[in-house]
């Protein structure tokens, strides 16, 4: 079948791309990308090549795009990552996140019902219930926890849920909705947490973190993700929500310690610097559902995940080193600016 991935230049759409080509060489993968900052199609240079598999640029907040796109590929499948998620950005532009993560998933919606695909799934965020207070670690979120956002960001993806659940009941559409935890892995944009950190301690640099350190997230490995919304979308039921964690808590501080050690590298590196606005306390998910219902658990403990992905940027400077200069975005334009 074809599988429409949008976002599948940035950090997660990639991997759950890589991910189908891997384990459902059947599929026809189609990745729509803006190509926005965190957008990166050198990402996907080893997956250009395979004539199962297509890019197409296009922003989901242009409805004449994508529906050009629906209309010539035909899609069963529509899997949406793409959003803009940078907490921080949110709360310095918040009206691109309304732009991007709530008027492009109804676009994106009103495509899928257009043209007929199967299966819509919404890929969301734990950020929608809001946190939970660092000193009661017997709370956790289930899929009835109430949404209680914190940030533009946060407020914008809870919104696009509702939105899909709107149109599940509305017009009977076939969809279905996950909400993870922080992922980490292959890929990730350098200015989030983890590449930010492994990144400024190879060169040496201060590793800012917020307030003292003790804001608390469930890390979940971003294959484990990836596999979890593959099961979600074979065998999930229609219209449900789905909480995918990893059962690995850790607050920032320990994270950035754990970095340093795996690097040799001394913790006076570490600089705290002013707490977000906002700043949300602790996030973690119960995935109980997704257990007793689809048989799904996450392989990777964070002590084991945490050392893959630091070789990953050891192995792989070539690809941030371009980003932080700015060389990445050079890339479409020589790979397409002829086509």
């Amino acid at each position: 079948m074809t599988v429409l991935v949008t976002g599948g230049a940035g950090f997660i759409g990639a991997n759950f791309i890589y991910y189908l080509l891997k384990n459902r060489p059947a599929d026809r993968v189609i990745c729509l990308d803006k190509l926005t900052y965190a957008g990166n199609l050198e990402t996907l240079a080893a997956a250009e090549p395979l004539p199962n598999f297509k890019f197409v640029r296009a922003d989901i907040s242009n409805r004449e795009e994508v529906y050009k796109i629906f209309e010539e590929y035909r899609p069963a499948v529509v899997v949406n990552f793409a959003a803009e998620s940078h907490v921080d950005r949110s709360i310095e532009e918040p009206e691109l996140f309304l732009k991007t993560n709530i008027i492009g998933t109804g676009i994106l919606m009103d495509a899928a019902r257009k043209f007929g695909a199967e299966r819509y799934h919404q890929v969301s965020t734990d950020e929608v219930y809001g946190d939970l207070p660092l000193d009661r670690p017997d709370l956790f979120f289930t899929e009835e926890t109430p949404i209680h956002t914190s940030s533009p960001y946060s407020a914008s993806k809870a919104s696009a849920d509702l939105l899909v659940s709107a149109y599940i009941r509305t017009y009977q559409f076939p969809a279905t909705i996950s909400r993870c935890s922080n992922n980490y892995g292959p890929y990730h944009f350098p200015e989030k947490l983890i590449p930010l950190m492994i990144i400024n301690a190879l060169n040496d640099k201060k590793l800012p973190v917020y307030g003292a350190g003790a804001n608390v997230r469930d890390w979940l490995y971003v294959e484990d993700h990836c596999a979890a919304i593959d099961l979600i979308l074979r065998k999930g039921k229609v219209g449900e929500i789905y909480n995918i964690g990893g059962h690995n808590e850790r607050t920032n501080l320990e994270v950035v310690k754990t970095i340093l050690k795996i690097l040799g590298k001394s913790e006076d590196l570490i600089e705290f610097v002013t707490d977000r606005k906002g700043h949300d306390l602790r996030y973690a998910i119960d995935p109980t559902k997704i257990k007793n219902e689809l048989g799904w658990t996450p392989k990777t403990k964070f002590d084991d995940g945490i050392k893959k992905t630091v070789a990953w940027y050891l192995d792989n400077k070539s690809w941030w080193e371009k980003i932080i200069s700015g060389e990445y975005k050079d890339y479409y334009a020589k790979m397409y600016g002829n086509r």
